[in-house]
């Protein structure tokens, strides 16, 4: 791994969002070469970037990517109560922001812009499209939470109540569900990690974030045939989590033209972090594969905004 981390500079760094809170942001970068497209990063919920995504940082970096990554409002380093999510769309909006400026500097405005999104990450990566549904080149979606897996949820009177006490209570941990550690990360030794590290969040999911995972979950899983961008899906088959069925829905429905999904018999919910390590190196193979594959097309969306601003340009000429 010495080799690897010697061609790529990683670097940190605060930001301050328009709520006046300081997120976290980083980034894996690689020398002395021109990067092929920026790789954005949504981590799952519970979860941080600079070590649960460290492993992916360094190798998209090292395959010739810039990658970017940042934790949400209340996870990881950035501000906020931990484990809470007192506004999704305020989640998105922060995620947005501070992508959109990255992809907006001047060495980067002709650069490709893909997203990579695992478990809650991929609902970002989603609404995020949604929200721009023309600014991003393609999306990667690992595990991605368009609907919680039918294990991993009360029963339905239990959420009736609990959706009720979220606006009374927001932030205490009272929601009954299983230990999503050991339900999503199939390596015991990373299970010990990621309870030995104190930027994941490990109590149980707070009332009003709980409310939020199942409200944008249900809204994702009604709107697929809304998803019109490059992507790839790609899930475990024995993930308890989030539901396989739901990724393969998603590849059936969306209206994207370009789409890919791939499903891992025997594999569990966190693909590139929990796996062991031979099958952490099949699904990464996979990613950057698809990643080279795209960026080696050539740039459409940048293809577009030329024409449309040559069109422009001699549509004003011709008027004089």
């Amino acid at each position: 791994m010495g080799s690897e981390i010697d061609n790529i500079k990683y670097e940190e760094e605060f930001i301050i969002n328009s709520r006046g809170l300081k997120l976290f942001t980083c980034r894996w970068l690689p020398k002395n070469v021109e990067p092929k497209a920026l790789v954005f990063l949504c981590h799952g919920y519970a979860m941080e970037c600079s070590i649960s995504m460290k492993d992916t940082g360094i190798r998209l970096a090292n395959a010739g990517f810039a990658v970017y990554g940042m934790d949400y409002e209340g996870h990881g380093k950035s501000s906020g109560l931990a484990g809470y999510v007192p506004s999704f769309d305020d989640l998105v909006n922060d995620v947005s922001e501070h992508y959109s400026n990255v992809c907006e500097r001047k060495e980067n405005v002709k650069k490709m812009r893909i997203l990579v999104g695992e478990s809650m990450g991929g609902a970002v990566v989603l609404l995020l499209h949604r929200k721009k549904p023309e600014y991003w080149d393609g999306a990667v979606l690992v595990a991605p939470m368009c609907k919680i897996a039918d294990d991993m949820r009360p029963h339905p009177i239990v959420v009736n109540i609990l959706t009720k006490l979220s606006y009374l209570i927001p932030t205490w941990k009272i929601i009954p569900t299983q230990d999503v550690i050991d339900a999503a990360f199939r390596d015991p030794q990373v299970r010990k990690e990621i309870r030995d590290n104190p930027y994941c969040y490990k109590g149980r999911p707070r009332l009003k974030t709980g409310f939020h995972l199942l409200r944008v979950s249900l809204d994702l899983e009604q709107r697929l045939d809304e998803v019109k961008l490059p992507f790839l899906v790609l899930h475990g088959e024995e993930d308890k989590v989030t539901d396989p069925a739901v990724s393969k829905l998603l590849f059936e429905k969306a209206a994207s033209t370009d789409k890919t999904f791939k499903l891992y018999p025997g594999m569990w919910h966190a693909l590139t972090y929990g796996e062991f390590p031979e099958n952490k190196n099949m699904v990464f193979s996979d990613i950057i594969g698809w990643l080279n594959e795209r960026s080696s097309l050539g740039n459409s969306r940048l293809e577009k905004e030329q024409k449309l601003a040559n069109d422009i340009l001699i549509k004003d000429e011709s008027i004089y």
